[in-house]
């Protein structure tokens, strides 16, 4: 059973002030600064899942870090982030994290109704990291994303925005005149496209670390906002900067597997150990040992499997079990339950883990206000790049969400005056139905399935914790066969609730940024942060104190890092 390619002119529309494309911490956040500003606007989220119960922020174990001692300080925090993120960091954009991030850990408590840990003396509770001079990092237990989560979806049944679940965007579309006009996007229930015409569009979808063989974020996030913008030509930095946390579980071919176990476990003491019982991260990093930052951390568990010293099921193990059973199960109960569920359990011994891809550091280029070069777009969260460098910190990615959440609320207000709703390019949405529907409208060809298995083996085993020319260049060769293969991909009606059609659109996204990783991954010829190549294995601050940027038809420039705030030389 074929499905016709739908007419443009057929199209359910929907008219809003504000399209915001994604309904994680940046998402909601987004939403509640525009209504709270301008509650006449009409907002509109468009969500790949259940609004509010999708994505990956709710996933968040550890915590948010903001600066809230007296003993601590923003410039202190700053320069962990700069630190952490190799001096690749746009300093503009990582001093507004840590400068607002204070502000919204208490938007977060008085106003979103959030419940953080509090100690003793009644202030609130902020645990130890990895990567920080100072233990800042607040939480609720271990399920902070829970948390903060939950009360932004309570947020919602007050401020009441346009709800679009279970609705996936699919492309930017502009006006005859190159004006940004709104949106593309598919009801995955019906399997009818919508056309969203919006006066401002927010962009915060999450990153595409699903397009590795071992991986921790939600299904659904495979990198389509950036593959959204990056359609529609515009630029992409530091795209080789994927993180891999270094201790995602395993449990064989359980969805589990690449689950993450949080940063805070090697903050309170956790040790790690290979195979034989030897602490190794004293080879690695012997002064911050297990609180290393996870590039580092990382890449030695990843040597310490393909030297032949990890498990049979090719991880290593982590260990916290020495603080006693009944101080694990209080510190970390959802880590606990977690291992328990795959037949393991941290609070009595070892657990198995594995280098797991996290986070992706690069994205669209914005200024501190979420602004793109497509005046009516921002982007938000973990579709941008620039803020965290060659490296994020634990504890910085959801401070990242909310904080450029926020501003990008705070924004779209001020951008939607002055901006009327326009009619789109008719031959761009025809272009865009066309692309959607043609595994649809085919009779014969390959399922997606395979396809997304040997992209996530290619990224893996090419593109992955440590990388090289030659590697990377075969990578690269890959994802252009599958690319190719893509266009061949058939899968049968109806349209409902179809998945095999979605895994194609999912695969079409993915493709796109991986080319993105591979081309950027390539031009770097250093090591720096969370992109090793085994044969530039050495940081080389003379040539590649630089970011990459890429432009459409892949076209790479490098630009200068501007050290506006601290300079390496200044922490040496």
């Amino acid at each position: 059973m074929t499905v016709e390619i739908p007419d443009p002119a057929d199209l359910t529309v929907v008219d809003t002030d504000v399209a915001v494309v994604g309904s994680g911490g940046a998402g909601l956040m987004c939403v509640l600064h525009v209504k709270d500003a301008a509650p006449e606007l009409d907002v509109t989220v468009v969500s790949k899942g259940a609004v509010g119960r999708s994505g990956c922020t709710r996933m968040v174990q550890g915590g948010y870090n903001a600066v809230l001692d007296p003993a601590d300080s923003v410039d202190l925090h700053l320069r962990d982030t700069l630190e952490g993120g190799k001096f690749l960091n746009d300093q503009e954009l990582a001093h507004t994290l840590v400068t607002d991030a204070p502000k919204v850990i208490h938007e977060l408590e008085t106003r979103v109704g959030c419940f953080f840990d509090r100690g003793p003396d009644g202030r609130i509770h902020q645990k130890a990291f990895a990567g920080q001079q100072f233990d800042r990092t607040v939480h609720r237990g271990d399920l902070t994303g829970i948390e903060i989560m939950g009360r932004l979806r309570d947020q919602m049944f007050r401020v009441l925005p346009s709800e679009l679940e279970d609705v996936r965007a699919l492309d930017l579309v502009l006006d005859a005149d190159g004006e940004l006009t709104g949106l593309t996007a598919l009801d995955v229930r019906t399997g009818k496209a919508l056309l969203i015409r919006a006066r401002v569009v927010v962009v915060a979808t999450g990153g595409s670390a699903t397009m590795y063989r071992i991986a921790a974020p939600a299904r659904e996030k495979t990198g389509d906002g950036v593959a959204m913008c990056w359609r529609a030509g515009l630029p992409l930095r530091d795209m080789e900067m994927l993180q891999f946390h270094p201790t995602g579980l395993l449990a064989d071919q359980a969805r589990m597997t690449g689950a993450v176990l949080e940063e805070g476990l090697r903050g309170a003491g956790a040790y790690l150990f290979n195979a034989v019982g030897e602490r190794y991260m004293a080879r690695y990093d012997a002064e911050r040992m297990e609180r290393s930052t996870r590039d580092v951390v990382s890449r030695a568990g990843y040597t310490e499997i393909m030297a032949g010293r990890g498990t049979s099921a090719g991880g290593v193990l982590i260990d916290i079990s020495h603080l006693g059973k009944a101080e694990v199960e209080r510190l970390f109960p959802g880590m606990v339950e977690r291992t328990r569920q795959i037949g393991q359990d941290l609070a009595t011994g070892p657990v198995e883990v594995s280098p797991t891809a996290h986070f992706h550091m690069g994205g669209v280029l914005i200024d501190r206000d979420c602004r793109t070069e497509l005046a009516g777009l921002l982007v938000a969260g973990e579709d941008s790049g620039g803020t965290h460098g060659a490296n994020r910190l634990g504890g910085n990615g959801v401070a990242e969400s909310t904080v450029f959440g926020a501003r990008a609320g705070d924004t779209a207000v001020a951008e939607v005056v002055g901006r009327a709703l326009r009619e789109p390019d008719r031959a761009q949405v025809a272009a865009s139905l066309a692309r959607t529907y043609a595994p649809l409208s085919r009779t014969s060809g390959e399922t997606p399935f395979p396809l997304t298995a040997e992209l996530k083996d290619a990224m893996w085993l090419g593109c992955g914790v440590v990388r090289d020319g030659a590697g990377l260049r075969d990578c690269l060769g890959k994802i252009g066969e599958l690319t190719a293969r893509l266009e061949h991909v058939a899968v049968p009606g109806p349209a409902q609730v179809n998945y095999g059609w979605q895994e194609a659109l999912d695969l079409a996204n993915q493709l796109a940024v991986a080319r993105a990783v591979v081309v950027s991954a390539l031009h770097r010829e250093e090591s720096r942060g969370a992109h090793y190549r085994s044969d530039f294995p050495e940081q080389d601050d003379a040539q590649w104190s630089q970011y990459v940027v890429l432009r459409g038809n892949a076209e790479v420039e490098t630009h200068q890092v501007q050290h506006t705030r601290l300079s390496p030389e200044e922490v040496s």
